[in-house]
């Protein structure tokens, strides 16, 4: 009998652990809903950033990435920008930039998780309606190696603009360095690392990006896009 008793006392202990493991589960998760919640940046309750503007509906979910020069920050309406994203304007907190823009998100814009646009002596420029993957890296800047006695990390670096046609699509882990000029509805495959300029309805891929497919007028799409297989 005793041994029965202590059977019983020992499910009763490993019942009550795991109620009290899930209770503080979902107290945890319905307490991370809240802060995510809470912590997102809309034109409604813009937190500590001070952006040129925000668009009505547009939404910077929480937690935010690194996020400075807000004053040449503009994000068009009806936005979705993820979790961890870094907006920047200007090398370095604090800097004056003149009058004008130097980051600029057209309406619609969806930038994936992880994602990092980067302006800072020229603008960049995304058109309405582009859609970014995650872990994408846009930037108006990259370093320089002109003077092979000074580290590279320490040289002043070279700037050109940055122009992403409306209707695009950047694909995760794709990079656009300075100057790239994409034309409209262009897609950019998965890793691809784009500079200088890309036609309308491009398909670009591979390390230096090239064009492996385009939209003609007179005969589609050249090569064709590939019939979906009969099993779906």
């Amino acid at each position: 009998m005793p041994k029965n008793r202590n059977t019983f006392s020992s499910h009763a202990a490993s019942a009550l652990l795991a109620w009290r493991r899930r209770t503080v589960s979902r107290a945890v998760h319905r307490g991370w809903r809240w802060v995510r919640e809470a912590g997102a940046v809309t034109a409604e309750r813009p937190g500590p950033y001070r952006f040129r503007r925000i668009g009505a509906g547009t939404r910077l979910a929480f937690p935010v990435g690194t996020v400075f020069g807000e004053p040449w920050i503009e994000l068009g309406e009806c936005c979705i920008i993820g979790e961890q994203v870094t907006l920047t304007a200007g090398l370095m907190p604090g800097a004056d930039l003149g009058p004008e823009t130097v980051l600029r998100l057209g309406n619609g814009v969806v930038l994936g998780r992880g994602s990092h646009v980067i302006a800072s002596l020229e603008p960049v420029t995304f058109g309405d309606d582009v859609f970014c993957g995650p872990y994408v890296y846009v930037t108006s800047d990259n370093h320089s190696y002109d003077d092979p006695g000074q580290p590279i990390g320490r040289q002043w670096p070279r700037s050109a603009p940055v122009t992403i046609g409306s209707g695009s699509w950047l694909g995760a882990g794709s990079v656009i360095l300075p100057g790239a000029r994409l034309g409209r509805n262009v897609v950019v495959a998965a890793g691809a690392v784009v500079r200088g300029e890309v036609p309308d309805h491009a398909v670009v891929a591979g390390v230096p990006a090239k064009v492996v497919r385009r939209w003609d007028a007179a005969e589609g799409w050249v090569p064709p896009l590939r019939a979906p297989s009969a099993s779906g």
